[in-house]
C-alpha cells in the first residue's frame, strides 16, 4: 500500500507502454475505476462503466499509450497510464462493443485521448495533466488539428479545466441495468 503525501512534488517519468505492461495496466485500471469513481458514481454505476473501460491493445500496438512512473521506496512504481489514438474508436477496451479501429485521417478526423487512469493513491499529483500534454503534443506532431475524448462523469471536470468542450452525451444501459454516461468532448489543437 502506498502512503503518498500530496504536498510532496513527485518526480514523474513516462515511457511508451509495452505488451508486457498489460497485466500491470489492468491492475492499475481496476484500482483507478473502483477508487477514483466512488465519489461520483454508485457501485452499480461503476460496474456499468466497466463495460466501456479497459485495455485497448491497438493503442499499445500503435505505440500511442504511455506509462507514468515514479520512484517510491526505491522502486519504480506505475502511477498512471493513458494515451492518444489515431484510430476512430473514441473510447473503450478490446471488449467494448461498436469499435472502429480504422485509422483516422489527420486532415479531416480528430485524434482521440484514450484510456487515462491514475492510481487512487497518487491523484492530484499532475499525472493526468502529464498524460494529456503527452497525448495532445503527439497528436499535434502527427498533424491532427483537433482531438476528442469520451469522458466519464468523474473525468468531466478535469477535461473542462483543460479547455475541452462538450459536444454530446451518450447514455447507455449496462447489463446490470445501470446507466453509463459517456461525454464526448473536443479541443482545438492549433
Amino acid at each position: 500500500m502506498y502512503n503518498v503525501t500530496q504536498s510532496k512534488k513527485l518526480s514523474l517519468t513516462h515511457r511508451i507502454a509495452k505488451v508486457s505492461d498489460i497485466p500491470s495496466i489492468i491492475q492499475l485500471m481496476g484500482l483507478s475505476i473502483s477508487g477514483n469513481m466512488k465519489s461520483f458514481l454508485s457501485p452499480t454505476e461503476i460496474e456499468a462503466a466497466k463495460e466501456t473501460m479497459g485495455v485497448d491493445r491497438s493503442l499499445i500496438d500503435d505505440q500511442t499509450y504511455f506509462i507514468i512512473e515514479t520512484i517510491y521506496e526505491n522502486e519504480v512504481v506505475m502511477v498512471g497510464c493513458g494515451g492518444w489514438g489515431k484510430r476512430k474508436t473514441l473510447y473503450g477496451g478490446d471488449h467494448t462493443v461498436g469499435r472502429d479501429d480504422s485509422l483516422s485521417n489527420p486532415e479531416i478526423d480528430p485524434a482521440r485521448i484514450r484510456a487515462m487512469y491514475t492510481h487512487p493513491k497518487w491523484i492530484r499529483q499532475g499525472i493526468g495533466t502529464l498524460l494529456l500534454d503527452l497525448g495532445e503534443e503527439a497528436a499535434r506532431k502527427e498533424g491532427f488539428k483537433t482531438i476528442e475524448l469520451g469522458a466519464t462523469i468523474p473525468g468531466e471536470p478535469f477535461y473542462l479545466i483543460r479547455d475541452y468542450e462538450e459536444v454530446s452525451r451518450e447514455t447507455n444501459t449496462a447489463a446490470n441495468g445501470a446507466e453509463n454516461v459517456i461525454i464526448k468532448m473536443v479541443k482545438d489543437l492549433s
